[in-house]
Formats: structure tokens, C-alpha cells, sequence
């Protein structure tokens, strides 16, 4: 419980010098309204590991407020079964008949989730949006880490493993994704901006690492001098190192993943991929739930929360894997 506490009190801490970052301001100071109860939704992209660890944050964000403040905070995780954004936006709806005390939400589709969006905040229920990017003309709060920072410090990582020549492939995850998308943008800039490195192919696996193996399986085959790989997703990465592994290509072809999947973290550790760009999905749904409390409490938001990346390499394999 001390844990929890210390994790509580930092958490305010920093999101109260947030606050004062951004100019925001409650007209009678943050947090004065109370309630004994607060319900959230949260609503990831697809049932995926790297949403469970987006649950896992968000789970103890609520154990951190009710222990500091008394207050029951429950957490409703509802997740699509594939990427679809039919199939999020009626989670969504049918999370809005039930009045929550506010919608978390990674969304697949900014101009595809807007309307359902845009229904929420006509009947008053707070949004927040987390490895996302807000629709067009409206101003959510957004928790997560710069995505085209996360893409280039793997893209740059891959060109100094391959000595600044060689071919490479980049992964793509959902197209639709503003995150995805942006990812596979500013890994081919960085990849563009050297003469050396051509990029000879792109896959798209929708987040789903079965289909991301297929797709590597193919493109290796198609391009047998491939030297590396860079993706856009957490799936991406995973299903990459099996095709690699399948191929006998270990060490031959090098594969510079992204985040934390316990999958991930394996391949590191056997010599698969050489490293990762990681997010950190727990922060991201411990802040969301940080943020939905201090919403629902009376006080005005930050625009944005950046959680922030990190290389994961064999020098630190063993801190992510404890």
C-alpha cells in the first residue's frame, strides 16, 4: 500500500506541474468536486497484450485513488475483437447509454470514431484519448508518447547496425491509425535521408502477429538480400522474429522492434531482434485514469501528457524482463 500511495502522490505531483505547463486552471481551484464512486470505459484499438498492459496502469491508478481518497473507482475494459472501427465505435455507444463518468480511447480511425466522439461530449460524458491523435477541430486530452520520436530512434537504430547501407522493410499496423501511420512516415524520412539504406518493402498487418509473420515470410522470400526491419506496431515486431526464426535468418537479417511485449523482451534476450523503441502502455493507462479522476472532479485538463520512449537493448533486457 505504501506503494501505492508514494505512486499517488507523485502521480498529482506531476500533474499538477502539467497543469501549470500548459495554463490550465480551474476558476475555483482543481479538484473540488467529490463523488464516493467514479466509473470509467476504457476502449483500446483491439484485444491485443500491449492494451492488457494499458489495463494494467489504468487498474492501478484506481487502487492508487481510492486508496488516497476514499473514493470506489471502477474500471469497465471493453475490447473489439478485431480492429474494426465499426465494432469500437459501438463499444463506445453502447458505453455512452451507460453514462459513465468518462470514455478512454485509442482510437482506430480519428475521422471514423468523430461522430461517436462528438455524441459523448453532447451528453456530457469526458473523453480521453491515449496513443492517439485528436479528430480533426476537436481538443481532447491525449496521453502518450511522441510516435514519430519512437519511430526514428528505431529507424536510426537499424541504420547503425547495418553500417548506413542495406535494404530494409518497415511494417505497417493498422493504416488508419494516426499512430501507426505517423510511425511508418518518420521511419521512411530517416530512411530517405540516407543515401544508403533503401527501403524495398512495406507489409500491413492490422496489429495482429500471425498476420504480421505471413506478411515477413512473403517479403523475405521476395527480397532475399532484406538486412533489416523496422514496424509500426506492437504485433509487428513479434511476428517478424518468428518469420526471421522460420527462415534461419538470425543474425542475418536484423529486426529492430517496438515496445514492451513480453514477446518482445524474449526475442532481445535470444539474440532475434537486436533492440526496441518502447512506449510505456501502463504509464499511458495509469495517467488516463489520473486524468478521467481529475476531470470528473471538477478540474480543466492538460492538453497533453507525454509519457515518453526508451531504447530497450540487450545492456538493459534484463530491468524490462524483471
Amino acid at each position: 500500500m505504501k506503494i501505492v500511495k508514494a505512486g499517488i502522490a507523485l502521480a498529482f505531483s506531476a500533474l499538477a506541474c502539467t497543469m501549470t505547463a500548459t495554463g490550465a486552471q480551474a476558476a475555483d481551484g482543481p479538484g473540488t468536486e467529490k463523488a464516493d464512486s467514479y466509473r470509467f470505459v476504457v476502449v483500446p484499438k483491439v484485444v491485443h497484450p500491449w492494451f492488457d498492459k494499458v489495463n494494467q496502469g489504468a487498474q492501478q491508478a484506481a487502487t492508487a485513488i481510492q486508496a488516497q481518497t476514499g473514493s470506489e473507482v471502477e474500471i469497465q475494459y471493453s475490447a473489439p475483437q478485431s480492429a474494426s472501427v465499426a465494432e469500437q465505435n459501438e463499444i463506445i455507444e453502447r458505453a455512452i447509454a451507460t453514462r459513465p463518468d468518462g470514455i478512454i480511447v485509442d482510437l482506430l480511425d480519428p475521422s471514423g470514431n468523430r461522430t461517436v466522439l462528438e455524441e459523448a461530449q453532447e451528453q456530457g460524458i469526458p473523453i480521453t484519448l491515449f496513443d492517439s491523435i485528436n479528430p480533426e477541430g476537436m481538443s481532447l486530452t491525449t496521453i502518450g508518447s511522441d510516435f514519430c520520436e519512437q519511430a526514428e530512434m528505431a529507424a536510426n537504430r537499424l541504420i547503425e547496425l547495418l553500417d548506413g547501407e542495406g535494404q530494409v522493410a518497415i511494417m505497417m499496423g493498422v493504416p488508419t491509425a494516426p499512430n501507426h501511420a505517423e510511425r511508418a512516415r518518420c521511419a521512411q524520412a530517416v530512411f530517405d535521408a540516407h543515401e544508403g539504406i533503401e527501403v524495398v518493402a512495406t507489409g500491413v498487418d492490422n496489429d495482429d502477429i500471425n498476420t504480421a509473420q505471413q506478411q515477413a515470410s512473403a517479403i523475405m522470400q521476395a527480397n532475399p538480400d532484406l538486412d533489416g526491419w523496422v514496424a509500426s506496431d506492437a504485433a509487428g515486431p513479434v511476428g517478424i522474429g518468428q518469420a526471421i526464426k522460420e527462415a534461419d535468418k538470425v543474425g542475418k537479417v536484423q529486426l529492430v522492434g517496438l515496445d514492451d511485449l513480453n514477446q518482445m523482451l524474449v526475442l532481445i534476450k535470444d539474440g532475434v531482434a537486436d533492440s526496441s523503441s518502447a512506449s510505456r502502455p501502463t504509464m499511458q493507462g495509469y495517467w488516463s485514469v489520473i486524468n478521467m479522476w481529475q476531470q470528473a472532479t471538477g478540474a480543466i485538463p492538460p492538453g497533453h501528457i507525454d509519457t515518453g520512449n526508451v531504447m530497450i537493448t540487450p545492456d538493459n533486457i534484463d530491468t524490462f524482463m524483471q
